[in-house]
């Protein structure tokens, strides 16, 4: 019941962080200290609820205009899931992020090294371990970022209308 009835902060946090991503930048490198850059990806989907169901709303390619998500979150649709480019040191890591849930998916770390011999294997198992970590611990600390946000007197006074006003200029 509870995971229903807070549905709705994944959905606001993807919205936040695209936000963030395009008209804030300067606060993700304060967030992670090794970040190069994190960008939107070749994926966005939105979701709209109408009397008539749910109408969902994907934007993908490599090309594809963002114009039609503002559009989007205009009409009221929600960001449900994020595509993103994430780049640390010489490190690039491609995945999406599920509003409902948080969950990554479509994860691609970055290529680890050669596996030359048996003896190489431990290494390169950690290694990736670490890889997949470093994109939770990324999307960890942004989440306690924008909880902050959301539960200070910030959210509503600072942080709606910024958003507002990206979402309509």
């Amino acid at each position: 019941m509870s995971y229903n009835r807070y549905i709705f902060l994944g959905y606001e946090f993807l919205t936040w962080l695209w936000y963030v991503i395009e008209k804030d930048e300067g606060r993700i490198p304060l967030l992670e200290e090794e970040i190069v850059s994190l960008e939107v990806g070749n994926r966005i989907v939105l979701e709209k609820s109408q009397k008539a169901g749910v109408e969902s709303i994907t934007i993908k390619g490599d090309d594809a205009g963002l114009e039609e998500g503002i559009l989007a979150l205009r009409k009221g649709a929600v960001v449900t899931e994020l595509n993103l480019f994430y780049k640390a040191e010489d490190n690039e890591w491609h995945f999406t992020i599920k509003g409902e849930s948080l969950n990554i998916a479509n994860l691609r770390p970055p290529n680890t090294g050669p596996i030359e011999s048996k003896k190489d294997l431990e290494g390169a198992v950690i290694e990736k371990a670490y890889l997949y970590n470093e994109v939770i611990r990324l999307i960890d600390k942004l989440f306690k970022q924008f909880i902050r946000l959301r539960v200070s007197n910030d959210w509503h006074s600072k942080v709606v209308p910024l958003v507002r006003q990206w979402i309509y200029s």
